[in-house]
């Protein structure tokens, strides 16, 4: 095992528990509130049903190791967005710096994956095993 793989994972895991819990957040602060935020900001109300499905099934999915690479990529497309359309004008500090990183972060999911311990590496593993025998 590389030392590497153990990074991804680590980083993989944590990207996971902030969208799971911000997708969690949403359902619980009422997606309606959340619809209307959306709209106080000018963006489409449904967006915030969207983007709360998103982190959390995209959180769970990331934290059991299925899709990484699919995953970081449309997280990678939240956090672009939230920073275009909200939290650019606030600057970097106490504005879009958590955004940041989790984009930079997304997108380096996106690129190398992760499937140590993962669920996907698993089902890979399974199925050479069954087909090899």
């Amino acid at each position: 095992m590389k030392k590497g793989e153990i990074g991804l994972f680590l980083i993989r895991i944590v990207v996971g528990m902030t969208f799971l819990l911000h997708g969690l957040d949403k359902y619980q602060s009422g997606l309606g509130n959340v619809a209307d935020y959306f709209a106080s900001l000018g963006l489409p109300g449904y967006l915030a049903y969207i983007i709360a499905v998103i982190e959390f099934i995209g959180g769970i999915a990331l934290i059991v190791g299925y899709g990484t690479r699919v995953v970081g990529v449309v997280f990678a497309i939240v956090m672009l967005g939230a920073i275009i359309t909200v939290k650019l004008p606030e600057g970097f500090i106490g504005g879009y710096e958590l955004d940041a990183l989790l984009l930079a972060t997304s997108i380096h999911l996106a690129i190398s994956g992760s499937s140590f311990l993962s669920l996907e590496q698993y089902i890979i593993n399974s199925r050479k095993s069954m087909f090899s025998a």
